[in-house]
């Protein structure tokens, strides 16, 4: 019987083995490779043409001197912390909404999850009719007497302007992957909780902060750090909406990348800069981490 169960084992084993090895292929291939070959790129002089010399560490330290370099870094950070706030409370109240038993709401949740599905370049075309000086938004504020007859907002030309209309894309556009999560952590929760409460005489806002919150906290922390990450690596609506102006104020770091490696032609500084940010990431997530299972210790 013993050598029967370790036959059936490893005939098991054998077959997970059949079906894991494609995508530990893809996955060596396409993603272990081009790590440690991108790291032997960041070493050299490295343009389009191809290799041109080694150059040890003057890449990184290139960088690290860069103004551009951090100044991206700022802008990206800037908009981590803009953008964050909003794809956690967002999402979340309306996951609570479509959580309720109201009638349409399975039409609602495809209406509020339709932007993600569409493309960058879609998204950014119908913003940019919107938000221009001439554009659909500035026509409705004056139309309602916000803005007077000949007054505009130059949403995607003036700074701050420029930053809350990325936030605004954003969030609208992103934040209905983190509305599905939050909608699949709520109905999780057993119902009879919710139930036991309301006999209790608990209000809706104290099953919010005594059943929902609780139970879905290492939810809301997951879903947090995968925000930042996302956040950070914020690229291609920037690009096709404001180009990283006005005056590059919102070039973020992964479009200073790119032009650094395919506009300048310095592929080995665009690549040690990747590492670089990608080692900063890669920080900031194991802080978040440690900073919220500390207050788990605490019992805050």
């Amino acid at each position: 019987m013993a050598h029967q169960n370790q036959r059936r084992k490893r005939k098991h084993n054998g077959v997970a083995a059949i079906f894991l090895t494609p995508y530990f292929a893809f996955f060596i291939v396409f993603s272990i490779v081009p790590i440690f070959y991108g790291l032997y790129v960041s070493f050299h002089k490295w343009t389009l043409a191809g290799k041109e010399g080694f150059v040890g560490l003057d890449n990184y330290l290139y960088a690290i001197k860069d103004p551009d370099f951090w100044a991206s870094l700022g802008h990206t950070g800037y908009f981590v912390l803009l953008s964050t706030p909003l794809l956690i409370l967002v999402p979340f109240a309306l996951s609570l909404i479509l959580d309720a038993k109201l009638k349409g709401r399975t039409f609602l949740r495809t209406v509020y999850f339709m932007p993600n599905i569409l493309s960058v370049s879609v998204i950014s075309f119908v913003w940019i009719f919107i938000l221009r000086s001439d554009g659909l938004l500035n026509t409705i504020l004056r139309d309602i007497g916000i803005l007077g007859q000949e007054q505009e907002l130059f949403w995607l030309d003036e700074p701050r302007l420029a930053w809350i209309s990325i936030v605004l894309i954003t969030t609208w556009w992103t934040q209905g992957f983190n509305m599905i999560m939050f909608l699949t952590g709520l109905q999780d929760i057993p119902a009879d909780q919710y139930e036991a409460a309301t006999i209790d005489g608990a209000n809706a806002w104290k099953r919010l902060f005594y059943i929902t919150l609780p139970a879905m906290r290492d939810l809301v922390i997951l879903i947090t750090v995968l925000t930042v990450i996302a956040s950070s690596k914020v690229f291609s609506q920037v690009f096709l909406v404001t180009h990283g102006g006005p005056a590059n104020e919102t070039r973020t770091m992964i479009q200073y990348i790119y032009e650094t490696g395919f506009r300048s032609n310095e592929l080995g500084l665009s690549t040690a800069m990747s590492f670089m940010f990608f080692v900063m990431l890669i920080v900031v997530s194991f802080l978040q981490f440690k900073f919220f299972n500390r207050k788990s210790d605490r019992g805050e």
